[in-house]
C-alpha cells in the first residue's frame, strides 16, 4: 500500500492529499469498529468518499484513490459485492483491481464473472488479473481468453497468461475454430490470437 500513497501524493496537490488523508482516515476507523447490522443505518463516510474519489483526486489517480480506501477499511466480500453492483463503471472497475488483495479465496468470483459478461472493455481487462488467474476455472478462463480478444483487450491484460495457456491443448482448439470461423467469413483475426495461440504449445521435453 505503501508505494501506492507514495504515488498519489507526489500527483495530488494539497487540498486532493488532505482529502484522502481524512478519507483513509475514516476508512482506518471502519476497519476497527463492530459490523452494524441495522438494515436502515446509511453507508459509511469511506464508501461516499469511495465515490467521489475522481472528483477530489481527479479521474487519472481514482482506481489508486478507491484501491487504498478499499484496502484501509479491509473491505470484505459482501462490502465489495455492495460497492461493485451499486457503483459505476469506474468504482466496478476499482473493486475488480483490489480482489487480489483483499479476498484470499474464490468467494468474490461472482464479480469477475459478471465483469466478463459486459462489453465494457475497462471492465474486462480488470477482471482478467490476478485473481482471475488465480481462481477462475479452465472453462471459465479460456472463455475469459477468448473474450479479451475479440472485445478488443490487449492479451498482455490476461494476468498469468502464459502459465496458465502453456500446453492447453483446450484453448488451443477454441483459438483454431475461432481463427477457422473467421477466416471462412472473410472476417479479421485478432492480431493478439496468433500469439496466445503460440503460448499453448506444450513445454519440451528435457
Amino acid at each position: 500500500m505503501i508505494p501506492i500513497r507514495k504515488e498519489l501524493d507526489d500527483r495530488l496537490d494539497g487540498a486532493a492529499r488532505a482529502w484522502l488523508d481524512e478519507a483513509l482516515a475514516e476508512a482506518a476507523h471502519a476497519a476497527g469498529a463492530p459490523p452494524d447490522t441495522s438494515p436502515y443505518t446509511a453507508p459509511p463516510s469511506w464508501e461516499l468518499r469511495f465515490a467521489s474519489a475522481g472528483r477530489h483526486c481527479g479521474r487519472e489517480n481514482a482506481d489508486s484513490v478507491r484501491i487504498l480506501l478499499l484496502q484501509e477499511a479491509r473491505a470484505d466480500t459482501d462490502t465489495l459485492t455492495r460497492l461493485y453492483h451499486h457503483g459505476t463503471a469506474a468504482e466496478r472497475r476499482a473493486v475488480l483491481l483490489a480482489l487480489p488483495a483483499l479476498v484470499p479465496g474464490p468467494e468474490a468470483l461472482p464479480l469477475v464473472e459478471d465483469a466478463l459478461r459486459t462489453n465494457d472493455t475497462r471492465l474486462v481487462a480488470a477482471a482478467v488479473g490476478p485473481y482471475a488467474a488465480a481462481h477462475l476455472d479452465p472453462h471459465s478462463w479460456r472463455h475469459a481468453v477468448l473474450k479479451c480478444l475479440f472485445t478488443g483487450v490487449p492479451a498482455d491484460a490476461v494476468a498469468g497468461l502464459g502459465r496458465r495457456a502453456r500446453g492447453d491443448t483446450e484453448l488451443a482448439r477454441m483459438l483454431g475454430d475461432h481463427v477457422a470461423e473467421r477466416t471462412a467469413a472473410g472476417r479479421p483475426v485478432p492480431p493478439d490470437l496468433h500469439r496466445v495461440l503460440a503460448l499453448t504449445v506444450p513445454p519440451e521435453e528435457p
